[in-house]
């Protein structure tokens, strides 16, 4: 969810809380009119007191609420949109390769590994039937070229096209 949708609800809920504080503070007062009447006669009642600063300070913690509330349906969060745009292009601007200076059996395994994006080096040697020794040395060429890098998992490697 995004930062302006939870400042709305944010701000909705703190509407609430402040009916729903009005609303007990009318209660409490009509309760302390009805039983301090008959505990102090027509004389002021401390329990005023009480119920304002009660009240004061609900609606302070409400008041920081909005404030916030309002900091997130404001705020712009620029750099992130603007790094996901950069993110993007990247993603879009696919890396030429010159297989001009290729083997034939080095632009067949570049082939494989460009169609996957990533492949395990046992997935290579099965698909091409080459040994492993002659595998790993045209891996290594490839990688020495800046066309794929080599990533090891456990006991395989992990061969990603470099991008």
């Amino acid at each position: 969810m995004e930062n302006k949708y939870v400042g709305y609800l944010l701000f909705g809920v703190s509407v609430l809380i402040i009916l729903i504080i009005f609303m007990y503070q009318n209660a409490l007062t009509s309760f302390v009119d009805s039983s301090c009447t008959l505990a102090h006669g027509e004389e002021y009642c401390p329990m005023y007191d009480t119920i304002s600063q009660q009240t004061y300070l609900a609606l302070g913690i409400v008041g920081i609420l909005i404030l916030v509330s309002f900091i997130l349906i404001f705020a712009k969060p620029q750099e992130k949109i603007i790094l996901k745009t950069k993110m993007v292009e990247k993603r879009l601007e696919k890396k030429k390769f010159d297989l001009s200076e290729l083997k034939p059996e080095e632009k067949q395994v570049f082939k494989i590994i460009q169609e996957n994006k990533t492949i395990f080096q046992a997935d290579l040697i099965e698909k091409t039937s080459f040994s492993k020794t002659k595998m790993s040395r045209i891996i290594d060429r490839l990688e020495g070229k800046g066309m794929v890098e080599r990533k090891r998992r456990g006991m395989t490697n992990v061969v990603v096209l470099k991008e």
